[in-house]
């Protein structure tokens, strides 16, 4: 299952809130290269992890699996404050409109083909319940280029927002993709796993295991 937090909501809960920061560094600094967020402590947190952020997270066997953020458009976020060449003109903004950020499989549980792991589309499925239910129907990624084919084969509609660039060892491109109830089913339909994922309640932080 796939639990959403505010950030209010993960800090109540130091473990869990730990164990995010701690794997956001891994995939972020220690494999993705991105050496300005580089901290001392192993903890990944920048300033968008404000009051208006949601977390979603998906725990397994009392381990954090999985892991991505959602930033509302409608104030500064990651690609008009941080990562503004990656478009070009005016990006999409708007109630309807968030961007998907840190999305990130802990390294015991990419399995799954394609480069495409369970976790990897428990979170894809999350985020498109999660917006189903709130009226939001798109959302800007930031990713690599062979992401854009994968959302079109998931029946997102995918608009590239500018041209792609190198962030540490990546190649990145920031791209828009809207998604409706059709999209949903096909997600479901490749996980091959029709009900929702999307918890009611909060994880239950006993067994949780600190990230490393």
């Amino acid at each position: 299952m796939l639990f959403s937090l505010n950030t209010q909501e993960l800090m109540e809960r130091p473990d869990l809130w730990e164990a995010v920061h701690r794997l956001r560094y891994k995939i972020f600094v220690e494999e993705m290269g991105w050496t300005d967020l580089q901290r001392p402590d192993g903890l990944e947190i920048d300033q968008f992890d404000h009051d208006e952020a949601v977390h979603q997270l998906v725990i397994r066997n009392g381990e954090l699996a999985g892991y991505q953020r959602m930033l509302p458009t409608t104030r500064a976020h990651l690609l008009t404050d941080v990562l503004a060449d990656l478009y070009e003109g005016t990006p999409p903004s708007g109630p309807n409109v968030w961007e998907l950020t840190r999305y990130a499989v802990a390294p015991g549980f990419r399995d799954g083909k394609r480069g495409v792991s369970t976790v990897g589309t428990e979170l894809i499925a999350g985020f498109v319940e999660w917006g189903l239910k709130r009226n939001v129907n798109q959302v800007i990624i930031e990713f690599e280029p062979m992401w854009v084919l994968r959302a079109l084969q998931l029946h997102f509609l995918a608009t590239p927002l500018g041209y792609q660039r190198t962030y540490g060892n990546q190649q990145v491109v920031a791209t828009l993709l809207t998604f409706n109830d059709h999209t949903l089913d096909v997600v479901r339909s490749r996980r091959n796993h029709y009900a929702p994922v999307l918890a009611r309640g909060y994880p239950d932080m006993l067994g949780m295991r600190r990230a490393s």
